[in-house]
């Protein structure tokens, strides 16, 4: 990344990370439709994905056999589909002042692939630095039971379960992991309990975020 690209945006970054099935897509949903309607200009995105090319990408990481990619070989897909979302729709809309919310970005690699299939959060990072260059402004981690979560994702019955098929064994590994990495990016996590009911919930994302904007 050039000097210029890692300079700070006049736009706010926030992501949703969290274990499959806390329903952190529904509230980054939520959250954009609020503020929408109080007259912010949103992009409501997601990883893998977010542009042409990083949904091409998205169907080759998330469909087939859990044991399709190495994790080597999924850094670099996700880092790829990343690079593209940035340049396509993230940064421009950060340059031109929108509030973009992001449906998982670079902390569900260092999780994912990261730490769940290896010791490989240092190839993540160097991946991410040289890149990306970028972090969120604010992360929302919905956090959630890690068994309640997954009966929840397989319950959606779509064809991207690949993740899924790992069990519940990786599920309570990376919410371990995620409230780890809210401990170290403390300045930017926010963590929220995603077991009560989905208002609940949003009132304090929204709250959250409304605070970010002053």
């Amino acid at each position: 990344m050039t000097s210029a690209e890692k300079a700070r945006t006049p736009g706010l970054f926030v992501t949703f990370e969290g274990i499959d099935g806390s329903g952190k897509s529904t509230q980054a949903r939520l959250l954009a439709d609020h503020l929408t309607a109080q007259g912010h200009d949103v992009v409501l995105t997601r990883e893998p994905g977010g542009s042409p090319g990083a949904e091409e990408i998205r169907a080759l990481v998330l469909q087939g056999d859990p044991d399709r990619w190495s994790a080597q070989t999924e850094i670099l897909l996700f880092t790829a589909a990343r690079r593209d979302h940035l340049e396509r729709t993230i940064r421009p809309a950060l340059d031109a002042g929108k509030v973009v919310i992001c449906d998982r970005f670079a902390d569900s690699t260092r999780m994912y692939q990261g730490l769940s299939r290896g010791d490989l959060r240092q190839m993540v990072d160097d991946l991410h630095a040289l890149m990306i260059g970028v972090e969120p402004d604010l992360t929302l981690l919905i956090d959630m039971d890690p068994a309640h979560g997954l009966e929840r994702a397989l319950s959606r019955q779509t064809a991207e379960e690949r993740f899924e098929d790992f069990g519940v064994e990786l599920q309570a590994k990376m919410r371990a992991g995620f409230l780890s990495l809210a401990e170290e990016f403390s300045d930017r996590f926010h963590v929220i309990d995603g077991g009560r009911d989905i208002d609940s919930v949003a009132q304090e994302v929204t709250a959250c975020v409304t605070a970010r904007l002053g």
